[in-house]
């Protein structure tokens, strides 16, 4: 079926014009708006089964049945290769008795200042956005914690696809703009990651990583550099050039390949503006301290008693290490950064691989619970059927930032 160019455009701007994501269980992370595949005000939504037959498959696409299965077991090698490192040369006697013998009740504090830092995230993803288009908290904090339990379960960093949709079903938020908050959002996570790293440098051991952390510092600062530059010079110019074979595509009239880059452009906000980039850095810095308050109380609780620089070092090392392409929840990958974060303090391979697998699991049970939940509400549609939330709230005339 084909859209009319007003359709396209409602949709891009976000508007709600009956349609409701679905997500294909054959598919997991991918979704259909029913109204571009010709709903009709009145009807019903269309089965998964029926959106489905509509498109193209994927084998018919060159390369993407291909990519669908590299990628995948990149992830499945990966985490096998680190899952090794982190069990080579381990008295898994010891790692039994750290487990039986530490004190869990650290963990009701661990997960507190967990909770709270999520908390400060989702207030991130919302200073992310220009004061027009900005999104409610709660439209927010639903949609993040729904794309870290897809995160936690599929591989390739599902979750960030699924957190798009997310909010652009509850918020009514172009998905190109809430596209972009999201890459900025992870560049802001890497260097603020890194800043931590080197102003806490004079309290840390010798870090093995640290020519490794200079360049991709100064790489990604000289990125962020040219694209604000690119943006400040060219505007959405260079979107609209490099978007331009789309407008051959039935579903892409040029129209609506040129608002698209204009969507994405205003999801950079939080990189061209300093006061937005300023609020977003601070709500940054602050969440990934309340993480590593977080992972010092579970360190305690394994009579980890070192300093509490260590947990910060934790904290990043880990976080880093998840750029690599893994298993969901990044397993092996995970364990094997921990221990080489607490390598530098003396801590051997079988008294810290007890602490890796408890905080891994306090990072995995809760987005897994909470996912759930969420995903019961009916935050989004799964299995062809469409639950309908509650409308969002008008949202307020757009002010200069």
């Amino acid at each position: 079926m084909l859209v009319t160019d007003t359709e396209a455009e409602d949709v891009e701007r976000g508007s709600r014009p009956g349609g409701r994501p679905l997500l294909d269980r054959q598919h997991p992370g991918v979704y259909f708006e029913t109204m571009l595949m010709g709903s009709q005000p009145g009807r019903d939504p269309p089965s998964t089964r029926e959106i489905v037959g509509d498109q193209p498959s994927a084998a018919s696409v060159p390369g993407t049945s291909l990519s669908r299965s590299i990628l995948p077991l990149v992830g499945l090698v990966v985490s096998a290769g680190f899952t090794y490192l982190a069990v080579r040369r381990i008295h898994f006697g010891e790692v039994w008795t750290g487990l039986r013998t530490s004190e869990y009740v650290w963990l009701l504090p661990g997960l507190a200042v967990l909770g709270f830092s999520i908390l400060l995230r989702a207030i991130r993803w919302q200073y992310m956005f220009a004061a027009g288009t900005r999104p409610g908290l709660a439209p927010a904090t639903s949609s993040l914690l729904i794309g870290y339990f897809f995160n936690s379960v599929l591989p390739a960093r599902a979750g960030e696809a699924v957190r798009i949709v997310a909010l652009h079903q509850r918020a009514g938020i172009s998905r190109a703009e809430i596209a972009s908050t999201v890459i900025a959002e992870r560049a802001y996570d890497v260097l603020c990651l890194l800043m931590l790293f080197f102003v806490a440098l004079p309290w840390l051991p010798d870090v093995s990583w640290l020519r490794a952390a200079v360049v991709l510092a100064v790489v990604l600062a000289g990125g962020l550099i040219a694209a604000i530059v690119v943006l400040e010079l060219f505007g959405a110019r260079p979107l609209r050039f490099a978007l331009r074979p789309l407008a051959r595509l039935p579903l892409f009239p040029t129209e609506r390949v040129e608002l698209v880059a204009e969507n994405l452009v205003r999801g950079l906000a939080a990189l061209r503006r300093p006061r937005l980039a300023a609020v977003a850095l601070f709500w940054t810095t602050a969440s990934w301290l309340a993480a590593a308050v977080s992972a010092w109380f579970v360190m305690y609780g394994f009579g980890l008693q070192i300093s509490p620089v260590a947990a910060l070092l934790v904290v990043v090392t880990t976080n880093l290490a998840m750029i690599l392409p893994s298993s969901p929840s990044g397993v092996g990958v995970f364990e094997a950064a921990v221990l080489a974060a607490l390598s530098p303090y003396g801590v051997s391979k079988s008294t810290a691989l007890p602490f890796a697998l408890v905080f891994h699991a306090v990072n995995f049970f809760p987005y897994l619970a909470v996912g759930i939940y969420l995903l019961r509400r009916g935050l989004v549609t799964v299995r062809g059927r469409t639950t309908v939330p509650s409308a969002p709230a008008p949202r307020p005339p757009a002010r200069r930032e």
